[in-house]
């Protein structure tokens, strides 16, 4: 049977008006797409640029909290160097130093001719007191001698760790100056110099050359001779940059990881953003310790001509270790964020690892099944609210992290050690919602036990 005249011959919903239709969807889910790509895309960008900004100022944050809270704190400062007593470069230099001031003050040519003199008084022959005036040379050494000798067992005496740290003390308060502008006292900060008093350990020499015998020394003077032990022509514009940090010492570091976590909270993909800011505080702390590395080289090329370039790159050592110290915490931070953060995503490494763990976990709380353990109302209760026991697990390492004095990167790897402790209590805890109702999580190879 024949359709009527004038009656369509297909039916609804094919032919030419069912393509029109189809062709109008798909313009309509284009137009509605545009805006969420260019939405992500914004926030993409936007992202990538605050973990950027956050990277450069972790860098940033390392040396404000140690112009804060080394360069700033004197007892700090003090108890780093005051080791430096019992190294031998130091003590080398030192003495080195303090024996060319002394032999300044002694008159050595007056010294022979009052020898001389003393000798013509006893009726010794002229030929006789002429020959002493021909020994200055001879003299002059022995007295170098003589003085070399008594400054470096002054040096290396218990004494001199007294005198070690209240010179230190004084150093201290010369970079203080340099570096941020403070400062006082027997300070010298002159053509671009930072310079000390050195006048204590001259005057404990002085008392230890007449002990030993050699009297002219009583009347050397008051010694006030200025020890440089910092010279560039950019003085005043290092002295200007550590001032900006260590007023930004105290909350940069915090302005820094909020610009991080707001990076995180923006991006589509905070997963991904995680591990990025992670990789980036690494990268930052990696380049800020090569610019350590190669600052240290053109310190000591810098020097002034006849200083103890190890002396000077011992002093170097010590006075950044705090620094490295923390350039190796906070990357190590950066390392473990990003490895967790890697773990707890959907790639197949991670996926493996994840089940592994389980697997592991699993087969422990089986076999301690099989022993008769029960942890009753425990596993339910561990199963509601694991997300938000994990959550306190995270909160309380950071705290602690947070907290801790000074952290190194040895402290960072135990505070993960019980993070992952933490977390693999939570799932051995974890029986599921019916807790010992229910049958133990098992592996193909360790059955359930039977109960009776």
């Amino acid at each position: 049977m024949h359709p009527p005249a004038g009656s369509p011959s297909q039916p609804a919903g094919t032919g030419a008006g069912a393509d029109e239709i189809a062709r109008l969807q798909e313009r309509v889910a284009a137009l509605e797409a545009a805006p969420a790509k260019e939405h992500h895309r914004l926030r993409t960008s936007g992202a990538v640029v605050l973990i950027v900004i956050a990277s450069v100022l972790s860098l940033l944050s390392v040396l404000a909290v140690w112009t804060s809270d080394y360069v700033g704190n004197t007892d700090r400062y003090v108890q780093t160097m005051a080791p430096l007593a019992t190294e031998p470069d130091i003590q080398q230099a030192v003495t080195n130093r303090v024996t060319q001031v002394v032999l300044d003050q002694i008159d050595v040519n007056a010294l022979v001719k009052q020898l001389s003199d003393a000798a013509a008084e006893q009726g010794v022959p002229q030929n006789a007191a002429n020959l002493i005036n021909d020994l200055s040379g001879p003299i002059k050494s022995g007295l170098t001698q003589l003085v070399s000798t008594v400054v470096n067992k002054v040096v290396t005496s218990d004494q001199f760790a007294t005198i070690w740290v209240d010179a230190n003390r004084l150093v201290h308060t010369a970079l203080d100056k340099a570096l941020t502008g403070k400062g006082g006292g027997a300070v010298v900060l002159e053509n671009n110099q930072v310079s000390i008093d050195i006048a204590p350990i001259i005057a404990k020499v002085k008392d230890e050359l007449v002990n030993a015998g050699f009297g002219p020394a009583a009347r050397i003077p008051d010694v006030h001779t200025n020890f440089v032990v910092f010279q560039s022509k950019d003085v005043g514009k290092v002295k200007t940059y550590f001032r900006l940090l260590e007023i930004m010492g105290a909350w940069l570091p915090i302005v820094t990881v909020l610009i991080a976590a707001a990076g995180v909270f923006l991006a589509v993909n905070r997963r991904r953003a995680l591990i990025g800011a992670a990789v980036g505080v690494a990268l930052a702390m990696l380049l800020l310790g090569i610019v350590l590395t190669v600052f240290r080289a053109i310190y000591l090329d810098h020097l002034p001509p006849g200083a103890n370039q190890a002396a000077a790159g011992t002093l170097y050592d010590t006075l950044i270790r705090f620094m490295r110290a923390t350039i190796r915490a906070v990357g190590a931070v950066a390392v473990v964020t990003a490895v967790g953060a890697f773990l707890i995503g959907p790639s197949r490494p991670a996926v493996a690892v994840r089940v592994a763990c389980r697997r592991i976990i699993g087969s422990l709380r089986d076999a301690l099944y099989s022993l008769g353990m029960k942890l009753g109302p425990v596993g339910p209760f561990v199963h509601r609210f694991k997300q938000w026991i994990g959550a306190a697990i995270l909160l309380a390492a950071a705290v602690v992290l947070a907290t801790w004095s000074y952290p190194t990167w040895t402290v960072v790897l135990w505070i993960t050690f019980f993070v992952a402790l933490g977390f693999a209590v939570r799932e051995f805890l974890d029986t599921g919602a019916d807790g010992d109702r229910a049958p133990p999580m098992t592996t193909p190879s360790n059955p359930p036990p039977r109960h009776a």
